[in-house]
């Protein structure tokens, strides 16, 4: 049985997953700061847990003004990605699941199959690391489209995901390059629900086949939406502290999240962009715990949502399962 003595306790003790993480938005801050002291002040006010940002674009340049300087090479990847793996390992998370944008191989001409070595290579012993190609909408029908139409046969790329903002359409091809990708063993996912409404997870669903939709908190304003995402098994990688951050719910309280759960889909936790964010894993259990009223035992069912959907060998996950079921049966 984990430890009963304090909430912030037994979040920690929880085995857990990381499935929704962008490489770029998680820039450990920290390496920021000791490469550039004078750039970079120590304690921003985007960075602080009230920030509210303004609009999408907004928080997309002070991701990208961030993030760019620094993701210039391989190295610099494997120089985040081993920070950043080093927090997950010290709040007990063993799996993670991140994506890089993929246009960026354009922007530094460095092969897209160089920066997932490079991100692999910075995983710890015991953290089990899936590594996403992250992709505009508009991409498929630009000059990544030849990049697009190989990822199949990109042996150490896990999967891909559709990110950015959703009030691009959805290219028509995109459905036939989803599907190619998994026939190819790839994990399809889709950024979905978060600024845009109900529609857009179902256009995932039914049009994409995606089983893993990025956020998806909109679903909860359609009924019927939620029917078809919980009866087809789709598993929502929901990021709370980011949807109040960008103002898609006005504060914890009002988050979906339980309203999700509670028709049955299947939602897991992660950070998102934690360099615009400043939150952590456990953070996010706190949240919920605090803001929703999340009981311990849902904490630990939605622990167990992240390895029942992780890509890993059964005996892999059975040890942490076995632990999250005897808070969840004990």
């Amino acid at each position: 049985m984990l430890p009963a003595a304090s909430l912030s306790a037994f979040i920690q003790a929880l085995p857990k997953t990381e499935t929704h993480l962008h490489v770029e938005g998680a820039l450990p801050y920290e390496l920021l700061r000791k490469w550039q002291p004078d750039t970079y002040q120590e304690f921003p006010a985007f960075r602080e847990r009230g920030y509210r940002y303004e609009n999408f674009p907004a928080f997309e340049k002070q991701l990208l003004d961030h993030a760019l300087p620094w993701f210039i090479s391989a190295e610099r990847y494997f120089e985040a990605a081993q920070v950043m793996f080093a927090q997950h390992v010290a709040q007990n998370v063993k799996y993670v699941e991140t994506s890089f944008h993929l246009p960026v191989t354009q922007f530094i001409n460095i092969p897209g199959q160089e920066i997932i070595a490079a991100i692999k290579s910075a995983a710890p012993v015991g953290l089990e690391v899936r590594v996403f190609a992250g992709m505009l909408r508009t991409d498929i029908a630009g000059p990544l489209r030849t990049t697009i139409d190989e990822l199949h046969r990109w042996d150490n790329l896990d999967g891909t995901d559709l990110h950015g903002f959703e009030g691009q359409p959805t290219e028509p091809d995109t459905a036939k390059i989803w599907a190619k990708l998994r026939a190819a063993g790839k994990i399809t996912k889709c950024h979905a629900g978060e600024f845009d409404g109900p529609a857009r997870v179902r256009e995932a669903i039914e049009q994409l086949g995606v089983t893993r939709i990025q956020h998806g908190i909109r679903a909860s304003e359609d009924s019927a939406v939620m029917r078809l995402a919980a009866d087809r098994g789709v598993t929502f990688d929901v990021c709370p502290i980011s949807n109040v951050g960008l103002k898609i719910v006005p504060d914890m309280a009002h988050h979906p999240l339980r309203k999700l759960t509670a028709a049955g889909i299947r939602c897991t936790l992660s950070t998102d962009d934690p360099l615009c964010f400043a939150n952590t894993v456990n953070e996010e259990y706190s949240a919920i715990s605090h803001g929703l009223g999340f009981t311990r035992k849902e904490l630990a069912r939605i622990a167990r949502n992240g390895f029942e959907v992780a890509s890993m060998t059964a005996g892999a996950k059975q040890p942490w399962l076995d632990q999250l079921d005897v808070i969840l049966h004990g």
